[in-house]
């Protein structure tokens, strides 16, 4: 009997160390930052100063943030990103578990380091090569689908035949259209109509994407165009607490025309999907809700000088000290709280904020 005991003693003791290692093993799996596996294996950034993680940095350029306090709140030094921290891109790209995706003007990115995607924006860039000029170098649309072409020569020496799986599951996210109004159409006033110019804008903007297709790219998120004449250095021009409703009057065309074009395109291209993200509606609901979001500021910028930071952030200014109560960083970008909750309603949003289908949805399309 005793024999019996002692063996039963010993079975259960033999057990519960079994019990303990594994919960162990789960806590330090748990605590060492393993993560699921990215919903998508890389995701491609065009686009302009919303989305620029640094290219600019390399550039010949007047339009840099790369000084403080840019970057505050996020590597606690200047990254090159045009706001306080994230942009939506790097929200987006934590969504689906990637690692924040480097610049490609940046010399360390070569290799495979850039399997996880690029990030081609430029800060004054546009949708037409001229825009912008007045801020010097800059990587317009067509340049930053050119350098994906050298990007995509570089994957395939780095993976082989799997370069055509990667891209098409990945997915491509285009920023692009406010610079061809404020660094462009607002200060020439072209002889083009406004909606002769939205048109020369789809049509230019169709043609790229359609290059980055014929590459192998196959999931797109385009987004479309805030509400320009709400952002602080328009705001400068009108009455108080008003907003230049021409100015927004004036994105109507081209955001209803991208909206129209992406139907198109994935009418055209059925092993490809084509989103349209609605940055005028979701904006638009943050500036008139601003209480449901944890927002109180609309009106200025965070950082700035003069008429309550409708200019830009000088080198070392000192920002506000609530910045995430501020929908605006400065006189042109977003904080990163208000970045966040652009991403979280692409990311999972109704048709109304993204459509046909949300990012996550896009995660899944089988190509």
């Amino acid at each position: 009997m005793k024999t019996f005991r002692y063996k039963m003693i010993i079975d259960i003791n033999h057990r519960l160390w079994i019990l303990v290692i594994c919960m162990i093993i789960l806590f330090h799996a748990g605590s060492s930052g393993v993560v699921a596996a990215p919903l998508v294996p890389a995701m491609f950034v065009f686009g302009d100063s919303l989305v620029d993680s640094g290219n600019n940095n390399y550039l010949s350029s007047m339009a840099k943030a790369n000084y403080m306090p840019y970057g505050i709140d996020f590597t606690g030094w200047p990254t090159g990103r045009f706001t306080n921290g994230r942009t939506i891109a790097d929200f987006l790209g934590e969504k689906l578990g990637l690692p924040y995706i480097p610049a490609y003007a940046d010399p360390n990115t070569v290799g495979t380091r850039m399997v996880d995607g690029v990030n081609y924006a430029s800060a004054a860039a546009g949708i037409l090569d001229e825009t912008g000029q007045n801020y010097g170098q800059r990587f317009s649309l067509s340049q930053q689908v050119l350098n994906f072409q050298n990007t995509v020569n570089q994957l395939r020496y780095e993976m082989g035949g799997n370069i055509t799986q990667h891209l098409a599951k990945s997915i491509a996210f285009l920023v692009f259209g406010s610079n061809d109004y404020i660094n462009n159409y607002l200060i020439y006033r072209p002889s083009y109509s406004p909606e002769d110019f939205a048109n020369l804008l789809i049509n230019h903007y169709t043609r790229q994407l359609l290059a980055l297709h014929s590459m192998g790219l196959r999931k797109f998120l385009v987004a479309g165009v805030g509400p320009l004449g709400c952002i602080p250095s328009q705001r400068a021009t009108a009455p108080p607490g008003s907003c230049v409703n021409s100015v927004n009057q004036m994105l109507g065309t081209l955001n209803v025309g991208l909206r129209k074009l992406v139907a198109q395109l994935n009418s055209d291209h059925p092993g490809a999907m084509f989103v349209y993200g609605n940055t005028y509606g979701g904006m638009g609901d943050i500036l008139n809700n601003p209480g449901a979001y944890g927002f109180s500021i609309t009106d200025r910028g965070c950082c700035g000088v003069r008429s309550q930071g409708q200019v830009t952030c000088l080198p070392y200014s000192v920002p506000c000290p609530n910045r995430s109560q501020y929908v605006f960083w400065d006189a042109f970008h977003p904080t990163q709280s208000t970045n966040a909750v652009l991403a979280q309603r692409a990311f999972v949003g109704p048709q109304n904020d993204v459509y046909p289908m949300n990012v996550q949805q896009l995660a899944q399309f089988q190509t």
